[in-house]
């Protein structure tokens, strides 16, 4: 071991993480922080300004982020690696400019064929998250070897895995670095009970804007959200009274899908839900729930939206042929009349977010918003210039820093 004892008087930045979060961030479980509004300083310097939410200390870099289920999270610098589990939190970090400083994701290969199916829309943007680490069962061993800066990953749903208890959350927090992330906020749906107190649920921009403060990037976040607000004017402003009925789902196997209600709460519907249309099953199918031909045709929807039916390996004339053979899916009115349409994810970014808010206002609504081309493989069609809903090198820009 070396001889300079200057190694020992400057903490390591793994140092400074276990005590920063133990005096910012206070324990993640519930009970242990002070939650969004609650107010604690690291040392007794007086905060200098910052971004709304945000608080700095003045005479260093260090600053800290408020985000339930968490609380408030210290960092001494801006986080230059970042393991993630879900695709809405990895999506935020490419919107940043960071997509290449993501180490982990759940299935690293179909989300990367799936975003990229968007990327040739944005002129030079690039994207590779094939053979990455795939986190979805993350294990604490593998988090120590990836040695991340940020773990973009809500503790409570990693709590949740069966090989996780909360010592090892605490312990990842103190001897790695911080966790942020929120993941019930999907569907609102509980959270484990040490997180029930602790626990606020956010729509995926608000979330988008408190992981923008983590890597100090809120102009970028202030660029896009401007964009999103303008999508969303343009929707309100010409959405008719008329709305149709839908079913949205996997059909990966179309005769008997997995099909996920259009109005509930959370970021899964943040691209349906402000189209406000009718979901086709009502109250009468739990969300997530698999059905068959006869349920399918009881509900009878006006437009199916297939998840999954933009990635390459889904074959969509396919989808679109079995339903049509089939002797209750080809008395289907979305059948019948050509409505089955191909859509991308459920665990959408903030970039996706804007291509899907686009894409299903011109397949729920064509006579509005202009029609939706028939998309049977290959990236996210080119749409005439004036029926866009937002302008593609702008969004570039943006993701590229150059704005």
């Amino acid at each position: 071991m070396a001889n300079d004892d200057s190694e020992y008087e400057r903490p390591t930045r793994r140092e400074y993480v276990k005590f920063g979060g133990a005096i910012v961030g206070g324990g993640l479980l519930a009970g242990c922080t002070g939650g969004e509004g609650s107010t604690t300083t690291q040392t007794t310097t007086e905060p200098t300004e910052a971004t709304a939410g945000e608080t700095t200390t003045a005479g260093d870099d260090s600053y800290s982020v408020t985000m339930a289920p968490m609380g408030e999270v210290a960092f001494e610098s801006v986080p230059e690696t970042i393991f993630t589990r879900l695709t809405h939190l990895a999506g935020m970090a490419f919107a940043l400019g960071r997509g290449e400083d993501v180490n982990a994701m759940h299935a690293p290969d179909y989300y990367d064929a799936l975003w990229n199916q968007y990327t040739p829309r944005l002129p030079g943007v690039e994207l590779d998250w094939s053979g990455l680490y795939s986190s979805w069962n993350a294990s604490k061993e593998k988090l120590y070897d990836l040695d991340s800066d940020v773990h973009l990953a809500d503790p409570a749903s990693v709590l949740a895995l069966e090989e996780w208890n909360a010592d090892d959350i605490e312990e990842i927090r103190e001897q790695i670095s911080p966790w942020f992330g929120n993941h019930f906020s999907n569907r609102h749906l509980e959270p484990p009970e040490e997180y029930a107190d602790s626990y606020e649920y956010y729509t995926l921009w608000e979330m988008f804007e408190k992981v923008a403060r983590v890597f100090r990037a809120t102009d970028r976040y202030e660029a896009l959200a401007s964009i999103h607000e303008d999508v969303l004017e343009r929707i309100e402003s010409d959405l008719p009274s008329e709305r149709p009925s839908v079913v949205m789902g996997g059909f990966s196997e179309p005769t008997s899908p997995y099909v996920y209600n259009v109005d509930t709460p959370g970021f899964l519907t943040a691209h349906v839900r402000p189209l406000r249309p009718v979901d086709a099953f009502g109250d009468a199918v739990t969300s997530g729930s698999k059905v068959d031909m006869e349920a399918l045709l009881e509900a009878d929807p006006d437009v199916i939206l297939s998840f999954g039916g933009m990635h390459p390996e889904t074959d969509m004339e396919e989808v679109r042929t079995t339903l049509e053979n089939d002797s209750v899916g080809g008395q289907l009115t979305a059948v019948q009349d050509g409505r089955v349409y191909a859509q991308g994810a459920r665990y959408q970014g903030p970039i996706v977010n804007l291509f899907q808010l686009e894409m299903t206002a011109k397949q729920l609504y064509p006579d509005v918003f202009g029609e939706w081309p028939t998309y049977v493989e290959g990236a996210y069609p080119e749409i005439p210039e004036d029926e866009r809903f937002f302008d593609r090198q702008r969004v570039a820009n943006v993701i590229d820093g150059d704005f």
